[in-house]
C-alpha cells in the first residue's frame, strides 16, 4: 500500500511539472501561432498550438542540421520548392514537438483516472509514435506523390510521341500535353510551360521538370527528351516513341503491383471471417457436447 502511494506521489509531481512546462512553453509560443496560419488542418493537426514546439527549438537554438534535417530538407524541395522547404522544415519540427509533447502531459491524466501504470506508459509509448509519425510523414508524402506521377505518365509519353510523330515541335507538343488533363503530372508540365513563356531555355524548363518529378523513370524520360533536342527534331520522334513502348511496360507492372497489393489487403478480413465462422460453428458444438 505505501508502495502504490509512493508511486501515486511521484506521478502527480511528474504530472504537475510537466503541465506547468507544457504552459510555460504555449504562452511562450503564442506569438509564433501566426506563423502557422496558412497550414491546413488537415495535414497539420492542432496547428494552433505549434507555437509551443517552436519555443521549444528557440530556447534550445536548434540548428537543424542533423543528417535528417538534410535528407527532410530534400523532401521539402520536392514537395514545396525550395523557397518554402526551410519553413516547413521549422514546422515539421515545431508539429513533432508539439503534439509528443501533449500526449505525453495527458499521459499522466490517463494515469490519475485509471491508477494504472500501464495505461501510463501506452500514452508515453504514443506520444514516442507521434514524434516519429510525423518525422516521417514527408516520406509518405513523397510516396503518394511519385503514384500519382506514375499514374498518368504512360498516357503523357504516347501523347508526346504521337503529336511529335505528327510534325509538331517539341514546344508546342510539349504545351498542348500539358493542358490535356488534370493529374500531377500535368501539374508539373504546366510549370516548365510557364517557365518556358518566362525566358526559360526549353531544355533548362524540361530538366528542371525532371528535376522536381525526381522519379528514375520520369528523369530517364527528361533526359531523352533534351537528348533528341541536341540531335534534331527526327531522332526526338523516333526516341519518343521507343520510351513510349518502354513507359506501357511499366503501366502494366504497375497495374499488376496494384493488383497484388489489394489482394494482399483483402487477406487479412478474409482470415477474421473465417476465423469468426469457425467460432460461431464450433462454439455451439463444444456447448452441446458439455451438456451432454
Amino acid at each position: 500500500m505505501a508502495g502504490l502511494e509512493t508511486l501515486d506521489l511521484i506521478m502527480i509531481v511528474c504530472g504537475a511539472v510537466s503541465l506547468l512546462i507544457w504552459v510555460i512553453f504555449f504562452f511562450m509560443g503564442l506569438k509564433h501561432n501566426s506563423l502557422f496560419d496558412a497550414l491546413e488542418e488537415k495535414d497539420y493537426p492542432f496547428k494552433e498550438i505549434y507555437g509551443l514546439g517552436y519555443a521549444v527549438l528557440e530556447l534550445f537554438r536548434y540548428k537543424y542540421k542533423s543528417k535528417n534535417d538534410r535528407k527532410l530538407r530534400q523532401q521539402l524541395d520536392i514537395l514545396y520548392g525550395s523557397k518554402y522547404c526551410e519553413y516547413y522544415l521549422r514546422v515539421i519540427h515545431a508539429q513533432q514537438i508539439t503534439l509528443a509533447f501533449t500526449v505525453f502531459v495527458l499521459s499522466f491524466a490517463v494515469y490519475g483516472l485509471t491508477s494504472e501504470i500501464l495505461g501510463w506508459a501506452v500514452c508515453v509509448m504514443f506520444a514516442f509514435l507521434a514524434y516519429y509519425y510525423f518525422g516521417t510523414e514527408t516520406t509518405h508524402k513523397i510516396a503518394k506523390r511519385s503514384e500519382e506521377l506514375l499514374h498518368d505518365f504512360s498516357e503523357v509519353v504516347s501523347k508526346l510521341a504521337l503529336l511529335t510523330n505528327a510534325g509538331m515541335i517539341l514546344r508546342e507538343a510539349w504545351q498542348e500535353v500539358a493542358f490535356a488533363g488534370t493529374g500531377l503530372i500535368y501539374t508539373e508540365m504546366q510549370l516548365a510551360v510557364t517557365e518556358m513563356k518566362n525566358g526559360v531555355p526549353e531544355i533548362d524548363a524540361i530538366f528542371n521538370f525532371g528535376t522536381r518529378c525526381i522519379l528514375p523513370e520520369i528523369k530517364k524520360f527528361t533526359s531523352t527528351i533534351i537528348q533528341g533536342m541536341t540531335k534534331g527534331n527526327s531522332e526526338l520522334t523516333a526516341m519518343l516513341q521507343e520510351q513510349s513502348k518502354e513507359v506501357w511496360q511499366l503501366k502494366k507492372q504497375l497495374v499488376r503491383r496494384a493488383g497484388e497489393k489489394a489482394a494482399s489487403k483483402l487477406l487479412l478480413p478474409i482470415c477474421i471471417m473465417f476465423i469468426g465462422i469457425l467460432v460461431m460453428i464450433l462454439v455451439p458444438i463444444f456447448t452441446n457436447l458439455g451438456a451432454s
